[in-house]
């Protein structure tokens, strides 16, 4: 029988593995699908934990990132008229929208960690991550729109779509219970006892 020591040690080199290998330069691997899963694992993840986050707690005071308010004031200086409770993916991925984005994304770079790592954005702020719903962004066009989002009280459906969620599963828990009450006999209303 191995020890809990011998077997952490080859679990410990893959994930040690693994970790240099997302640490390099995405020009290193051209199109390896291994290095591929692993980046859209932890995507996954991270919206995964967003979600939940939002979902929690109220949006508006959340705090992303240590820079928040410079994220937000340029974001809101560079792209004033774009809709972030619902995006047009062209507003972000079309040439002419790469062109806009870049030299914002760039000013992130050394300031935000992982400024240009490849995240899920939800198109659709009212719903949560779906194929139809999700698209990749780099992480600091996420936080833009995740914070523009909170500040500005669009991702609060999120929140109170969960609690009303959670508020009819308690009713019905209750109407459950109340329905268990009487161990199963009926009980009949304004009828006193000898009287049919």
């Amino acid at each position: 029988m191995e020890s809990a020591g011998e077997l952490e040690e080859p679990v410990l080199g893959e994930v040690m593995s693994l970790a240099h290998a997302l640490s390099l330069p995405a020009e290193s691997y051209g199109n390896d699908p291994d290095i591929e899963m692993a980046w859209a694992m932890k995507a996954m993840q991270h919206a995964e934990v967003y979600y939940r986050l939002i979902s929690s707690v109220d949006p508006k005071f959340l705090k992303l990132t240590k820079v928040d308010d410079q994220i937000y004031t340029e974001f809101r200086e560079n792209f004033g008229k774009l809709k972030v409770d619902v995006l047009d993916p062209e507003e972000l991925k079309s040439e002419s929208a790469k062109e806009k984005w870049r030299p914002f994304c760039l000013k992130f770079e050394g300031i935000v960690e992982d400024y240009n790592y490849g995240t899920l954005l939800r198109l659709d702020c009212s719903q949560g991550y779906t194929e139809e719903n999700t698209i990749f962004a780099p992480r600091i066009q996420f936080f833009a729109i995740e914070i523009a989002r909170n500040r500005e009280g669009y991702n609060k459906a999120v929140s109170v779509s969960v609690e009303d969620q959670e508020e009819k599963g308690a009713d019905k828990e209750e109407e459950k219970s109340e329905e268990g009450v009487g161990c199963g006999k009926e009980k009949k209303k304004g009828v006193k006892k000898g009287e049919k």
